[in-house]
C-alpha cells in the first residue's frame, strides 16, 4: 500500500469514535457522566466532560448537562476523539508556516509534498512529526496511529490550511463542527477543460474502487461508499483549463479529486485521477511541451485548501482564515492566462 494512500485513506469522521447507546427499560436514574463512564470503554471523565461541554454528546438529540439523569430508553449519541495506541512519534525540527495561534488551537499552511501524519513508508518528515517538536501535550488522535491535535487532514500533494487542536476540549469542539458540516472550507483547483455550468453541485457516494485501492469511485445510486457533496464555481475559464473554487459539505477521501474526474474535469497533474496527461488541445508539438513544462512546476495535483472558517472553541466567535495560492500554483495559472491571451 502506498504511503500517500495511507495518508489519505480514511475520512475525517474516522478520526473520531461514534457511539449510539440506548438505555434499557430497567435503567435507574443515573447522572449522564457516570452512565457514560460505565458504558463507554476507555473514556476518561475528562473526555466525557469535554464532550458534554462541546455538545458532542447528546441525549435524544438534545444537548444536556453532566447532571442529566439517564432514563429508560434514552438514546445517547457521542462523538469523541479516538484513544491512541502506544505509537512513538519522533519529534523533528521541521519549520511550520503558522498563520494563527492562541491557547487552544493553531492554523498551519501545509506545503505540497508533506504527509500529514506518520504511516507506513513515511514515519518521519510529516506534519505531525513537526507539531510534536514545536508543541507539547497535544491531544491524541485516532486509535492505532499517532495524530496529536489532528482534527482533519488534506492529501500529501494538496497544499493549504489545517486547524490543529491544542487541547482535548478544542479537539472535540472542532470535531463536532466537522461532523455537523458547519465548518466552511474552500479549495482552489486547476482542472482540465471548462465546466459546462459556471456553478454546480456534485453529489454521489464515494468509496474505494474495487479495481484499484488507491482510487475512490463515485456510486451515484448510493449502493456503496459514503454520501459526499461538493459545490464548485468557475473563477477563471481558460479554454483548456479552468481555475475553480470548491466548497465542501462533507470530508471524504479524495472528494474533490474524485468528484471533478466524475464530471469530466480532472485536476491538473493529478496522476491518480488521470489529470497528468494532456486532456485538452493538441497532444504533440509546442502545446504538449508547454503542458509538460507546467507539470514540472508542481509535483502532484493543482489543489489548494485556501480558506477555513469555524466557531472558536473558547470565544464562540466565528473565525475566518484565507491563504494565497502557492507560488508554483500561481505561476501555472499565470502561464495559462498568458498562453490563452496571446495564442
Amino acid at each position: 500500500m502506498l504511503a500517500d494512500e495511507i495518508d489519505n485513506g480514511a475520512d475525517e469522521d474516522d478520526l473520531f469514535e461514534h457511539y449510539r447507546i440506548v438505555a434499557d427499560k430497567g435503567q435507574t436514574a443515573m447522572r449522564l457522566d457516570k452512565f457514560l463512564n460505565v458504558h463507554v470503554a476507555n473514556a476518561s471523565r475528562t473526555k466525557i466532560q469535554n464532550g458534554i461541554e462541546a455538545e458532542a454528546i447528546k441525549v435524544n438529540g438534545l444537548s444536556v448537562k453532566s447532571s442529566y439523569k439517564v432514563k429508560p430508553f434514552d438514546v445517547i449519541t457521542l462523538l469523541l476523539p479516538n484513544e491512541p495506541r502506544d505509537t512513538e512519534i519522533i519529534p523533528e525540527n521541521i519549520p511550520l508556516d503558522i498563520i494563527y495561534e492562541d491557547d487552544v488551537l493553531l492554523l498551519v499552511n501545509k506545503p505540497t509534498g508533506m504527509v500529514v501524519h506518520p504511516a507506513f513508508g513515511n514515519w518521519t518528515g510529516t506534519l505531525i512529526n513537526a507539531l510534536v517538536y514545536h508543541f507539547q501535550n497535544l491531544p491524541t488522535g485516532r486509535s492505532g496511529e499517532g495524530r496529536p491535535g489532528l482534527v482533519h487532514r488534506i492529501d500529501k500533494d494538496t497544499s493549504g490550511l489545517l486547524v490543529i487542536a491544542k487541547t482535548e476540549f478544542a479537539m472535540t469542539f472542532l470535531a463536532k463542527q466537522f461532523s455537523d458540516h458547519t465548518i466552511e472550507r474552500t479549495y482552489n483547483a486547476l482542472v482540465w477543460g471548462e465546466p459546462k455550468d459556471y456553478k454546480g453541485t456534485i453529489t454521489g457516494h464515494i468509496g474505494r474502487s474495487v479495481k484499484d485501492r488507491r482510487v475512490m469511485d463515485i456510486y451515484e445510486d448510493g449502493s456503496q461508499g459514503k454520501h459526499a457533496v461538493t459545490h464548485y464555481e468557475t473563477l477563471k475559464p481558460m479554454r483548456y483549463v479552468s481555475l475553480i473554487k470548491c466548497n465542501l459539505e462533507t470530508g471524504r477521501t479524495h472528494q474533490i479529486r474524485a468528484h471533478m474526474q466524475h464530471i469530466g474535469h480532472p485536476i491538473f497533474n493529478d496522476s491518480v485521477y488521470g489529470g497528468d496527461k494532456v486532456l485538452r488541445g493538441g497532444t504533440t508539438g509546442s502545446f504538449k511541451v508547454f503542458v509538460e513544462n507546467n507539470f514540472k512546476l508542481m509535483p502532484g495535483q493543482a489543489l489548494h485548501a485556501k480558506s477555513l472558517g469555524f466557531i472558536h472553541p473558547t470565544t464562540k466567535e466565528w473565525m475566518q482564515f484565507d491563504t494565497e495560492l502557492p507560488e508554483n500554483f500561481q505561476a501555472i495559472v499565470d502561464k495559462w492566462e498568458n498562453f490563452v491571451k496571446y495564442q
